[in-house]
Formats: C-alpha cells, structure tokens, sequence
C-alpha cells in the first residue's frame, strides 16, 4: 500500500472516527475532559499516519486510534494532579472494535448519545450546532461557516465558550423528558449533516455519499425509538431518503456535478424512493406542519414527476411560500423563484424578488448571485446575468461547485 493511499485511509479514518472516539472518551472520562479528549484523538490520529505508513493499516484501525487515544489522554493527565490516578483506576482495556453503548438507558449509539449532551439547553443555540458539527461530524470551521451563514472566526469563538461551557456544568447523560427537548437542535445537526454529504463544499468530493448514509442511519435511530420517535423525525428522514436516492446520478464519470433537469430519472434509487414515500406517511400525524415536511414534500414532487419538463413547479412553489411563511427567510423566496421560473416564466421570478432585501449573512454565498445569474439570463437581460455569473463563480465554495454554475450560467 503506497503512503498515499495510507495517508488517504488516514483521512478517512479521521471523518468517520474522529466523533465516536470522542464520544467513546467522553463517556468513559467525563464531559469535563472534553478539550483534552479532542487534543489526544488529534495526536492519535497524527501518529497514525506516521506509523501506518511504514508498518501497514491494522488489522483493526478503529481499535488501535482508541487505544491511541486513550494513551494520549492519560499521557496529558499525568502531569497534572491527582485526578489523573482516578482516570486510569477508571480506564478500560479497549474492545477489539468499537462497541455500542446507551444514552441513559434510552438510545443505542455512541455518536447520537454524545449529540444529545452536545445539544445541551444550557449552551447558546448556534452554539450547540457549532460544537455538534465540529467535534460529533468532522466538520472544518470552513464548512460549519458556510453551512451556517458566518464566519470562521465566529466558529472558532462559539467553540471555545461552548467547550468551556459544558466543562463547567458537567453535562449528565440525558434521558427521558430531556432527549425530547432537545431533539430540535439534534435534528437540526443531522440535516446539516446529510446536506454536507449531499453537495460538499470540499475541493476533493462534490458528493460526500457517506455523511448522507451516517446521516440517514443516525437519523433511523431516532425516528424508530419510542423516547423521541415523532412525525418531525419521520419527515426529516423521509426528505433524506428522496434525495438520497438521485445520489447516483448528481456526478458524471469525471465526478462533476450533474443538474436535475440532466439526471438519468431511470437510474434513481427505486428503493430509497419507496422508504422516503413511507416516512411521509408516517410524517403526516404531526399536529403541525414544519419546514421538514414542506421540503419532503417538494423532494416528493421531484421524485414522482416523469421529467423535468412535467414536474408540478406550480405546487413547489407553493410549498416554498408556505415555508417562507413558517420561516421568512431569503432563502425560501431565492428556492421560490427558481419554482416560479419553471411553471410562469424567468419575468414573475424576478418580480417575486424584486423587494427581497439580501441580508448581510448572505452577502458573501454563492447562491443569490447564482440565481439572479439564471433569471437574467433566461429573460434576455445580458449586462446583468453576466454581473450576477461573475460573482457567484467568485463566490463558489468549491471547483465543482463552480464547474456546475459556469456551466448553467454560460452566456453567449
């Protein structure tokens, strides 16, 4: 195995590691340790790549970066006071792999366990979602800015109080009334999740298929366990599998991005179609509606149309004004006027927009420029399609995000 290839397993051990190791740590030495969890779990990741490089993957990578770790820990503890005795008293030999365990007796799964103290009620709203995305998913600061309309020295600020934060309540296991509590803020970090995967910010990876699977199966376990299991949930995951299910067919062989109206409808998960349908059934006992049913219901309305030409863009814009409505926000009226161009023409698109103000958040994303590109390009107006194309492909968070709009956006 060339160092290459190593130091790519590496990475990849990394994002799909990285949170179960911290969430395995925290529950053995307390949330307390929380920041020298996450610098041992670094190290142990560092001296995997040195050390697999020269002597070969192990036979089991997952056990080894534990035992890494967890070495790491106890090595920084031991230099301070007496706590670090009761941490090894504590300790345990490490499982063969990585092992199961239970969130206050209700929930089966390490990750979504550590997710649920992450998402304390004590600790600032986007701060629950910053330190989740950070610690739980492997995401950079670049990708919790992009995802959450900031900044990066605004991540990096939220980290640092919340880390400090749950050190200093000492965040307890949730259980029973306290799960459901806070089961907005873990659905909010699981959607995130699974839109990472679905249209990755990465240079390396358009689509990141197995943050939508980790997404999905995380997502299954909430949806499916009788403490937290309600009709939100339901939606949320039934939007997952819809989208889930066009994954196949959202890159070329080259691996750039493929538009929807270019998409092989033929090649589309039958089988994902069929659970997320389901999942909408199931969406529908909630006593009120949410965004999550509203957008399972437009990726619904994707997935049941014959063709591009004949989706009912009409109902999609409908369902974008209610969730305007339910949420106002200029990302909505942005999603809304792609509709409305489909089903009345680019001129009632623009209309639509025409006294929606562009917040400051989203001064800097690629997507307002992107979609007034499209609308002034399709109405005839050249000068300013061309003004819009230019700053959107500046603005791209990635190279084939960027390959994908100055495709769609070519002006002659």
């Amino acid at each position: 195995m060339t160092e290459a290839r190593d130091g790519a397993l590496v990475a990849h051990y990394f994002r799909h590691e990285y949170g179960r190791l911290v969430a395995r740590l925290v529950r053995r030495f307390g949330v307390h340790e929380l920041a020298a969890i996450e610098d041992s779990v670094q190290e142990a990741m560092v001296a995997a790549l040195d050390v697999w490089g020269p002597r070969g993957i192990p036979d089991r990578p997952s056990a080894w970066l534990h035992r890494a770790a967890r070495n790491a820990l106890l090595d920084r503890t031991r230099t301070r006071d007496r706590r670090a005795r009761i941490l090894e008293e504590r300790d345990e030999p490490a499982p063969p792999e990585p092992v199961e365990a239970r969130l206050g007796g209700e929930v089966d799964d390490e990750l979504l366990r550590m997710l649920f103290v992450c998402c304390h009620e004590e600790l600032p709203e986007r701060s629950r979602l910053v330190l989740a995305l950070k610690i739980l998913c492997g995401f950079g600061t670049d990708e919790i800015a992009f995802r959450l309309f900031t900044t990066e020295a605004n991540v990096y600020k939220r980290l640092a109080r919340a880390r400090d934060r749950l050190r200093a309540i000492g965040a307890a296991e949730p259980s029973g009334a306290t799960l459901r509590a806070r089961l907005p803020d873990v659905r909010s970090v699981l959607y995130l999740l699974f839109n990472e995967g679905y249209l990755s910010i990465r240079a390396d990876d358009a689509i990141r298929a197995e943050l939508c699977a980790e997404a999905i199966r995380l997502t299954t376990i909430v949806a499916t366990h009788p403490a937290v299991a309600d009709p939100t949930t339901a939606a949320l995951l039934a939007l997952m599998h819809l989208h889930a299910a066009r994954l196949g067919t959202r890159t070329d062989p080259a691996g750039d991005l493929v538009l929807l109206e270019e998409q092989d409808r033929s090649s589309w998960d039958r089988e994902r179609l069929s659970t997320g349908m389901e999942w909408l059934t199931v969406a529908r006992g909630a006593e009120r509606l949410t965004r999550f049913h509203l957008e399972a219901a437009i990726a619904a309305e994707h997935a049941l149309a014959p063709s591009f030409a004949e989706t009912d863009w009409g109902r999609i814009a409908r369902y974008h004004q209610q969730l305007a409505e339910l949420d106002p926000s200029p990302i909505h009226a942005l999603n809304r006027s792609v509709a409305l161009a489909e089903a009345e023409g680019p001129a009632a698109a623009l209309e639509s927009l025409a006294e929606v103000v562009r917040p400051e958040w989203l001064r800097d994303h690629y997507l307002w420029d992107a979609v007034l590109a499209d609308l002034h390009r399709r109405a005839g107006h050249t000068d300013q399609a061309r003004v819009h194309r230019d700053a959107a492909l500046d603005a791209a968070p990635s190279e084939a995000i960027a390959r994908a709009l100055d495709r769609r956006l070519f002006i002659g």
